[in-house]
């Protein structure tokens, strides 16, 4: 797949880098797994030097050798003898760059804290001895995102504050999406479109894999994602397993619950049979995996608080893969595709939702999206989205099925939420498959 979007990030990396000749930069770049981070620095910079590291699960004299020789190779700068710390290795290049300028990308940095949680001190001291006369832009990559918050946020930590500039690389957007799907499948339809945003949420690496792969319609799509040897399969597992640690199986069984649907802590007590509490609270604080989600004007706090999970692939790997495991163990894929197909119909209902709150989300002048529901969880109105500067404010029912909606009993809903909106333009909408 040729590549796709990411102006304004590489702008902003271009931007960095020319102030890197005048003064060193340290640009943090953040973004979960597969949002093409490595693929948008290395598209940027492809007609300029860049000094690529990967930091490995090695040891740090196995990590120093190959990056000694990566320095070596790139930038012709012979370093004497075998260098057996990072921080000395990064000395070394600030101390060249003062006359050579240098761009450097540390891939999965946050490693570095694992191979020895001194190298961070130890580059804080490097960083901010040399920093001032050289001429250097580092851009600390990390897709563990707890791991590079505690780096970079704790104050507690030796890197706090240092970073200059950061970089959040989100998933593509909705528009974005649909050039792709039309570039490789001129005659798709809305369904092919819900389901390529349903599986891979816009992120990057997903998207690329369906389409090299010519899966580009919605049968294609979940035969690529259930058969036997498929990335996705996995794919659940490799990103939070490393995250989680020993007490994955925990978090596991919550993000579970909540893609199937139990959105709410006294659901997920009772089903876990203990407090879920804190495990949610790390959820949501520490690994940035799920959000509260209160209706529209709800107080912070109101009862009556949901939770969902951020990401569109994960809610589809926990709702269709995890939780038929054992068929994926016994290699049953086609009972797993049935199993999707079965589902398929509800589940991408409330992905439309979402589809077009995003979308609503990405309009230019849009302050706000959201949902309500009253105290008994009742009277769902699907989206809101505010104008507030033109005081205006769209009001939509949304059904996969147009013939489903009725805005009359959506306009009734609006009638308890109206107060908020004196002086407003109120537009009520359907939204259906047919308007994606």
């Amino acid at each position: 797949m040729k590549f796709y979007g990411r102006n304004q990030e590489i702008v902003r990396l271009l931007q960095l880098d020319e102030q890197s000749h005048n003064t060193s930069v340290f640009t943090l770049l953040l973004g979960r797994r597969r949002t093409g981070k490595t693929t948008l620095v290395k598209h940027a910079f492809q007609s300029k030097p860049l000094l690529y590291f990967f930091v490995s699960s090695k040891t740090e004299a196995m990590i120093c050798k190959e990056f000694q020789q990566s320095i070596e190779s790139l930038l012709g700068f012979h370093i004497y003898g075998q260098v057996d710390k990072f921080a000395s290795l990064l000395r070394e290049l600030m101390i060249y760059s003062q006359q050579h300028h240098v761009t450097l990308m540390i891939d999965e940095f946050q490693r570095l804290y694992d191979i020895n949680p001194s190298i961070m001190s130890e580059i804080q001291d490097v960083w901010d001895t040399y920093k001032d006369k050289a001429h250097i832009h580092l851009i600390a990559c990390g897709s563990v995102y707890s791991m590079m918050l505690k780096i970079f946020r704790d104050k507690k930590e030796p890197l706090f504050g240092r970073a200059t500039a950061e970089i959040r690389l989100q998933p593509f957007s909705t528009e974005l999406l649909k050039q792709i799907l039309s570039d490789n499948n001129p005659h798709y339809t809305s369904e092919d479109l819900l389901m390529l945003y349903t599986i891979s949420g816009g992120v990057a690496k997903y998207v690329e894999l369906l389409i090299d792969a010519g899966a580009t319609d919605k049968d294609a799509m979940i035969d690529a994602v259930c058969q036997n040897g498929s990335v996705f399969l996995n794919e659940g597992s490799e990103l939070l397993v490393g995250e989680f640690g020993k007490r994955y199986q925990v978090y596991f069984s919550i993000l579970e619950l909540i893609a199937n649907g139990m959105t709410s802590q006294s659901q997920i007590d009772s089903i876990l049979g203990t407090n879920s509490g804190r495990y949610l609270n790390t959820l949501e604080e520490e690994y940035n995996l799920i959000q509260k989600v209160r209706p529209m004007f709800a107080k912070p706090n109101s009862h009556g608080i949901k939770y969902a999970l951020h990401d569109n692939f994960l809610t589809f790997w926990f709702r269709f893969i995890e939780s038929n495991r054992s068929l994926v163990e016994m290699g049953k894929m086609d009972l797993l595709k049935e199993i999707v197909h079965n589902g398929y119909a509800q589940f991408s209902g409330w992905m439309l939702e979402r589809y077009f709150r995003q979308m609503y989300a990405e309009k230019e002048r849009t302050t706000e999206v959201g949902r309500w529901w009253n105290t008994r969880s009742e009277d769902e109105i699907d989206m809101i989205a505010i104008v507030r500067l033109d005081k205006r404010v769209t009001v939509a029912e949304v059904k996969r099925n147009a013939n489903k909606i009725n805005i009359e009993a959506t306009k009734e809903r609006f009638a308890n939420i109206r107060s908020h909106f004196r002086g407003y333009e109120i537009i009520f909408i359907p939204l259906s498959l047919e308007d994606m």
